[in-house]
């Protein structure tokens, strides 16, 4: 039987930057530590959210590092390692291995795309190279890359390949995932609006981006879908809609880094591509926040 990584929410974190756009690890120490405090299940970093794509080589490496020592253990860290290069994200994922991350989470190839046998050839070979379990990471919308189920279905074969971040929005796919597996692949929500679907149709979590904020609300909403209040579950999932929305109204990372700077935790320092967020937008993000009592 394969391990599984965790069960219930881990926050997809940002990286925060300082104004010069340099990673500001003071910053990063008290944003993790918070986000234990708080209760979370596990970390994701350099993934999307983490803006992995605009970290240098050294950066990227550092980053995780210094992730790993100062999580110390305390829950697990889940190293972004994937690539649209094979052969780079192989090295990621040696290096993230042999630094003690307890997991990558690799996403399917992007811009070059590939097809569904060069999708089980690449997500092989990457695991073939690991010592640590793999998460595939779906995400089509950003990547232009779907990996179908019976794609999926082949890779949970491997021994190293436990878990999918499911981020392809779509139910009916993830419900012929779920089928074509049977338990052999751990399924998470990439999604903060189908957290409570995804757990219906047998998901054992979510990889959030909303948990940078509201840790605690997130896991909740897995605890008690979990405990079997599924009305509880439901009716969190539902209240905290309007704020998930807003989370995405701009490209990820763009509004939660806003709201993480109204938080206190960073500077609002994006890199391009990626700008601030508009007035109009963040706005509307931050009366959302206020209502729940995230900010004065």
């Amino acid at each position: 039987m394969k391990n599984t990584v965790f069960k219930g929410a881990a926050t997809a974190i940002i990286t925060p930057f300082d104004s010069e756009n340099r990673v500001d690890y003071t910053k990063f120490a008290r944003l993790l530590d918070w986000q234990i405090a708080e209760g979370i299940n596990a970390v994701v970093v350099c993934g999307t959210t983490g803006e992995g794509s605009t970290l240098t080589d050294e950066e990227h490496r550092a980053a995780l590092k210094f992730a790993v020592d100062h999580v110390g253990g305390r829950i697990p860290v889940i190293a972004g390692t994937g690539s649209n290069d094979t052969a780079y994200a192989i090295d990621m994922t040696k290096f993230a291995c042999d630094i003690g991350a307890d997991a990558m989470l690799v996403v399917s190839p992007y811009y070059n795309k590939a097809t569904q046998n060069g999708l089980i050839k690449s997500f092989s070979a990457i695991a073939d190279a690991s010592t640590k379990p793999i998460i595939l990471y779906n995400v089509p919308s950003r990547t232009g890359c779907n990996i179908l189920p019976q794609t999926a279905a082949v890779l949970a074969d491997h021994p190293n390949i436990v878990a999918i971040k499911e981020a392809s929005g779509n139910i009916s796919q993830i419900a012929q995932l779920a089928s074509l597996t049977r338990g052999k692949l751990d399924i998470y929500s990439g999604n903060d609006d189908q957290i409570v679907p995804v757990l219906s149709l047998g998901g054992i979590g979510v990889i959030s981006v909303l948990s940078n904020i509201m840790p605690k609300k997130t896991v909740e909403i897995c605890d008690k879908f979990f405990s079997g209040d599924v009305k509880a579950s439901t009716k969190l999932q539902l209240d905290l809609l309007p704020l998930i929305n807003a989370l995405f109204c701009e490209v990820n990372p763009i509004p939660v880094k806003a709201a993480m700077a109204a938080m206190g935790f960073c500077e609002n320092t994006l890199r391009l591509p990626l700008t601030q967020m508009e007035e109009e937008h963040e706005k509307h993000l931050l009366d959302l926040m206020r209502n729940e009592g995230l900010i004065k």
